[in-house]
């Protein structure tokens, strides 16, 4: 199917960029949690969770946003996704909420074994999270069993693959490279120094992961790669990708943490640009039946709805990325302990 600039496409742009915002923003602080009990120490506990204090729910309307303009552009994907990865689903909202209550209930007590507990919950709700949005998108690569009533045919089973999980943990390897970055960006002293010498080893984690996922890909799915092979100038993006990762290294060396944050949010930006080029038109991809797959038009709301909705977003983003960045901007530098901490 060739490229169309018409309301469908923009809307399969429009969500690309909220789940990307979401990944950029919330990417950080499930990092965070995920590489959070290799942190030794109450004071430097506190401090990690102090660095994304202020962000950490707002980082989340992202996800719920994008949600909502799934229901609203595409609403035969949003009920074939939700009722297909109903278990997973609820596994990753259960995972959500104890994150929260872990986040919120940590510091509240002063028992040893009270805080030990909260810090378990919350790293390794952190890490589910990231896990379970992986293979989320790695069952969208490989294709689920749909029917032609276009409903999920399958059980929670055929969900879990090889490739599925290795990109559960790609994902898990990616957010821990973007935390770490992060947190050696918020903090100083002894925690700082600690962090920063964790980022190197993320980054090997993520790029031997990464370089796994490719290789499986290109070989068991190489509808994939129709689009780049059609247009090769789209190879580009991966040119640019590569070139993104390849900088953190580079300026964490130069102690530039905003640069090497900057280039982990490109390299997110345009993995998930790869990723939107290889599955364009199909949304979700039938597998064994490529014929039930659902596109931008046969699971897509009428003409008339995805303008009136266009017309809303054009609206109401200016105020999601207003309050985003007041938020980052309030709560700029170096993370202190004071009264009001975790």
């Amino acid at each position: 199917m060739e490229f169309t600039f018409d309301l469908n496409t923009i809307w399969f742009i429009l969500i690309g960029v909220l789940l990307s915002g979401y990944a950029i923003l919330d990417g950080f602080d499930l990092g965070v949690g995920a590489i959070y009990l290799f942190i030794k120490g109450d004071t430097n506990r506190r401090l990690a969770l102090n660095s994304i204090g202020p962000v950490w729910d707002g980082n989340e309307v992202w996800l719920v946003t994008g949600g909502g303009a799934l229901f609203a552009a595409f609403p035969h994907v949003y009920a074939t996704v939700f009722s297909g990865f109903y278990t997973a689903f609820m596994l990753l909202i259960f995972m959500l909420i104890f994150r929260a209550v872990a986040i919120e209930f940590r510091s509240k007590q002063p028992m040893l074994w009270w805080r030990k507990f909260w810090d378990s919950a919350f790293s390794i709700a952190s890490i589910l999270i990231a896990f379970l949005m992986g293979v989320a998108l790695g069952n969208i690569v490989a294709g689920i069993p749909l029917g032609p009533d276009k409903e999920f045919i399958g059980t929670f089973w055929d969900l879990i693959s090889p490739y599925t999980l290795m990109v559960g943990v790609t994902t898990v390897a990616l957010f821990m490279m973007h935390g770490s970055i992060y947190l050696t960006m918020k903090t100083e002293n002894e925690l700082h120094e600690t962090v920063r010498g964790w980022i190197n080893n993320a980054i090997i984690f993520f790029v031997i992961m990464y370089t796994t996922v490719t290789m499986a890909t290109l070989i068991y799915y190489p509808n994939m790669t129709k689009h780049f092979v059609d247009n090769p100038f789209l190879f580009g993006v991966a040119i640019l990708n590569m070139l993104a990762i390849a900088n953190i290294p580079r300026e964490i060396h130069h102690n530039r943490d905003f640069l090497a944050f900057l280039s982990s949010g490109a390299t997110i930006i345009s993995l998930m640009i790869l990723f939107a080029i290889g599955i364009f038109p199909n949304l979700v991809l039938s597998n064994p039946n490529p014929e039930y797959s659902l596109n931008l038009y046969n699971a897509a709301s009428s003409q008339k709805t995805l303008g009136i909705m266009l017309t809303i977003a054009i609206i109401g983003i200016p105020f999601v990325l207003a309050y985003t960045f007041a938020i980052y901007w309030v709560f700029r530098g170096k993370v202190k302990i004071d009264s009001t901490s975790y």
